[in-house]
């Protein structure tokens, strides 16, 4: 293919990538979207191919990838998806580093003067440490999600200042490698490695609740990653894929703040501020709580005029979307208006709750965000809470509290409100939930799904 020829199908590509970020900006485009993007990255793969005789070495790698992503993507459960987005996340950046380290190995195979010019030191630089970052602290981020390691947040003395030191220490072998006359292999090697590092030490200081800005946040790392390598490689296709994916995850990442309550420049820079995983205090105050069986639960929604339904994760673990979707449908034959509240960051990540639901295929329209909802849990006769905890709970309102300022679902404004957990235990931010001891409160103990169910025969 001709350069020209090359760069009207990167364009094409890019065109299709934009419309595929526009599709996924709601869940009924969210497949057109996926299918943009598809077609846009075999677009961009089999423009590349035309630039390198070595076509059956990428042909027989994209194979094995294939392969692998295909038996994952069968397996995977919806509860594992956040944790199998940060495993993704940190392929990508550590592709990123792959390719810089072959860069300034062998430059003239990238299509770069034998002595690196200083403009292509400064983006490999970049690609570099920014590659390195997203896959240490993809690791441990998908370490927490998974429950292999505790999501409490690690935190030592003179924390910030070592990270501070090691960034500068970072900064200073990159600007040794950048002004150095001939290839520095000293001055990239320990950038490199002090990036893993730095990767790994702002991640282990965010909890457990700020882990859904974390999968935002690392995913603009990665898009970024690949923007930086794209510009060493003045490949068109990168620049403009790692930037839109960079963008639209730096986008991502300040919403999921707002919706947490967290300073978005502090969780950028690793946990500062972040008090997301730390236990609550024991008070010593005696608290009751009113609990009640499937059979009350059917009895109240099946005599009620409105009925909100808000999924948490415990709602992902049981896998009980199903069992929810045939609850709300026989409630609507019964004449009661039923709809779904959803909150920004319920469940691991963002839009989890959208997905789940999707797969159920309830209708869009009984699908609510916080900001469309909230005013009417007032007028609301019963809301069911599934396995939902800290983006419920009324501490948020409370000032002192860890989540002050957090923006919740208002379900505590419902004339009745019935909660389904496995226990008392407390949520992901590690606090207990006022909402539980309410009056008005019932809670139901069991398993989200065969709760559901019980409440399915009941009606």
């Amino acid at each position: 293919m001709s350069a020209n020829m090359v760069a009207l199908a990167y364009l094409v590509a890019s065109v299709f990538f934009i419309l595929a970020l526009k599709g996924l900006s709601s869940p009924e485009s969210a497949r057109r979207g996926n299918v943009f993007g598809m077609l846009g990255m075999l677009i961009a793969v089999a423009t590349t191919m035309t630039l390198t005789d070595n076509w059956m070495l990428i042909i027989g790698c994209i194979a094995i990838g294939a392969v692998i992503g295909t038996i994952i993507a069968k397996r995977v459960q919806m509860t594992a998806m956040p944790e199998l987005v940060a495993f993704m996340h940190s392929l990508v950046g550590l592709a990123a580093v792959f390719i810089a380290i072959a860069a300034v190995n062998n430059p003239v195979s990238f299509g770069l003067p034998a002595v690196l010019p200083a403009g292509s030191k400064l983006e490999l630089f970049l690609g570099t440490f920014i590659g390195a970052m997203t896959w240490s602290g993809s690791v441990i981020a998908f370490l927490k999600l998974s429950g292999r390691m505790s999501g409490t947040p690690i935190i030592f003395t003179g924390q910030h200042m070592f990270n501070l030191l090691l960034a500068i220490l970072m900064i200073g072998f990159g600007l040794w490698f950048f002004f150095s006359e001939t290839t520095n292999w000293t001055a990239f090697i320990a950038m490199t490695a002090i990036a893993f590092l730095l990767g790994f030490l702002i991640i282990i200081p965010i909890g457990g609740a700020d882990m859904p800005v974390v999968i935002s946040m690392l995913n603009s790392y990665s898009g970024w990653a690949a923007a930086g390598i794209g510009f060493s490689l003045g490949n068109p296709m990168l620049i403009i894929a790692g930037s839109l994916v960079g963008s639209s995850g730096a986008i991502l990442s300040y919403i999921m703040c707002k919706a947490m309550n967290r300073p978005f420049l502090s969780v950028i820079l690793g946990g500062f501020g972040s008090d997301g995983g730390t236990a609550a205090v024991d008070d010593g105050t005696q608290k009751t709580y009113r609990s009640g069986s499937a059979e009350d639960a059917a009895f109240l929604m099946g005599n009620a005029d409105s009925v909100i339904i808000i999924p948490g994760y415990g709602l992902a673990v049981a896998r009980a979307q199903h069992a929810v979707k045939e609850l709300a449908e026989m409630l609507h034959e019964k004449g009661v208006n039923v709809r779904f509240a959803i909150h920004p960051v319920a469940g691991r990540m963002p839009g989890h709750m959208n997905v789940l639901l999707a797969e159920a295929e309830i209708p869009y329209e009984q699908v609510l965000e916080m900001e469309e909802i909230n005013s009417d849990f007032s007028n609301t006769d019963v809301v069911l809470v599934l396995g939902a905890n800290d983006v419920v709970n009324p501490a948020a309102n409370v000032p002192g509290s860890p989540i002050y300022g957090m923006p919740i679902l208002e379900a505590h404004k419902a004339r009745t409100v019935m909660v389904v957990k496995r226990s008392m235990g407390v949520g992901y931010a590690g606090l207990d939930n006022d909402l539980f001891y309410m009056d008005k409160t019932m809670m139901i103990f069991g398993d989200a799904k065969k709760v559901v169910e019980n409440m399915v025969k009941a009606i």
